[in-house]
């Protein structure tokens, strides 16, 4: 579409949703972006501008968001050659150590369980413990493109190790806990992980389920695995026999303590994540990210896209299979907080999302067009039952949010809100359609 038709389009359309205050217009991090960059006009001149000019526009990025690391004098390299085509040629840095930038005593993690226990991890905290996880998978022998997979709940240890794997340039990957022994190894399965990191159980809608039992199953079949480490959260005195190699994470970082962070300056394209496809056409296929092009997409969605900034709380509900959750921990880069929740979102009643996330004064609200809908049907008003006056956006991606449960957002959580119905993507652990604070919904 041309910017004249794209014009064109928008004087059609319907009166808008929301539009956005003169405060937002000019305090958002979209906006000062456009100022740094020298760029004036409408969000669609600056998109036009992203488009026709790639180089100067992702130096903009890396300058705007403060990348920790050597970039390198190139932003862009044989632009013509697509697939050929590289960014930053010449970079070297490290994923974890632009998001365990900050150190001091404000929250970095906020965790809730199901059962509504709360514990909180400072960010100076945070690089306490991945310094610990760091040295131990030194200690087992992992090093730089070494697999470390995760079979656990959104917890701040699955953050911690995932961190400490990648500031030593190891390859993280995860699968959801509720994957079957066989979901589990069709995936870590290929990759051959040095060491496993796995949950005892989880709870979900009131009930503890337990892993251990599948995770019995799946170690003595995937090729090269030295160490499974397994973090206690239903049980604090885990059964581990018949598991070989086995101890839990507090024996895994014993008699250590913490020290400086040496972090692996890799290359842009050195391998951070392994993500999968859904399998519904064969065995999942892997789907590979770097340490450079996943932080670029993030910190540029995060900040320009979702106005994610230092001191917000970011809140999502997703597993850790999903690319969401990757997502999401990037905005430790934007120096925010993250909120972690763990369980059935709609349990034990339909607000504790709302009662959670208002008590933390979340600013950005992640969750799927699908908690809205059973939201809408159950006739839950969370913006009469909480103080909401720190949301200023929410998202909503899994499927399509359909007109009517775009109305009940305005009508029974926030009439002043952002919503972005956006769409994440696998193939490029980050989001192919977005909002932006600047345009009306």
């Amino acid at each position: 579409m041309t910017t004249l038709n794209l014009a064109k389009a928008q004087a059609d359309a319907p009166k808008p949703l929301w539009t956005p205050g003169e405060k937002l217009k000019i305090g958002c991090r979209l906006a000062a972006f456009m100022r740094q960059a020298g760029q004036q006009g409408s969000y669609i001149d600056l998109w036009r501008w992203s488009i026709d000019n790639p180089e100067p526009f992702w130096s903009c990025v890396v300058d705007f968001c403060g990348f920790i690391g050597d970039m390198g004098k190139i932003a862009l390299k044989d632009a013509a050659k697509m697939p050929a085509a590289q960014f930053f040629p010449d970079a070297r840095l490290n994923y974890a150590e632009n998001l365990l930038r900050r150190s001091d005593d404000h929250p970095a993690i906020v965790f809730r369980n199901e059962t509504g226990h709360e514990r909180t991890l400072t960010f100076a905290q945070l690089r306490e413990q991945v310094s610990l996880w760091q040295q131990a998978l030194q200690r087992a022998d992992v090093g730089e493109g070494d697999r470390v997979a995760g079979y656990m709940p959104n917890l701040p240890e699955t953050i911690i190790a995932m961190l400490a794997a990648a500031s030593l340039g190891a390859v993280w990957s995860s699968a959801s806990p509720d994957f079957g022994a066989q979901g589990l190894l069709d995936r870590i399965g290929q990759i051959e992980p040095k060491v496993l990191i796995a949950v005892d159980g989880y709870y979900y809608s009131g009930k503890k389920i337990d892993c251990l039992k599948k995770v019995r199953e799946v170690q003595p079949r995937v090729k090269g695995l030295q160490h499974t480490i397994i973090v206690p959260f239903v049980d604090k005195d885990p059964d581990l026999k018949d598991l070989k190699d086995t101890v839990t994470a507090s024996s895994f970082t014993a008699a250590l303590t913490p020290k400086n962070i040496a972090f692996a300056r890799v290359a842009f394209n050195h391998p951070l994540f392994i993500m999968f496809s859904s399998g519904t056409t064969g065995p999942p296929k892997c789907i590979v990210h770097g340490h450079g092009g996943t932080l670029l997409q993030h910190l540029k969605e995060l900040q320009l896209q979702s106005d994610v900034r230092r001191d917000d709380c970011v809140f999502y509900f997703t597993t850790c299979g999903w690319m969401m959750w990757n997502w999401l921990v990037s905005a430790l880069a934007c120096e925010a907080t993250l909120l972690l929740y763990d369980g059935n979102p709609l349990y034990p009643d339909a607000d504790v999302l709302w009662e959670y996330t208002s008590k933390h004064k979340c600013t950005l609200f992640g969750t799927s067009a699908k908690y809205i809908d059973a939201l809408k049907g159950s006739a839950l008003r969370p913006g009469e039952m909480h103080d909401l006056s720190s949301l200023r956006t929410i998202c909503s991606t899994g499927s399509p949010l359909v007109h009517e449960s775009f109305d009940y957002v305005y009508d029974a959580i926030k009439g002043d809100v952002h919503l972005a119905s956006i769409s994440g993507g696998t193939d490029i652990v980050s989001c192919f359609v977005l909002g932006n604070p600047l345009s009306p919904v």
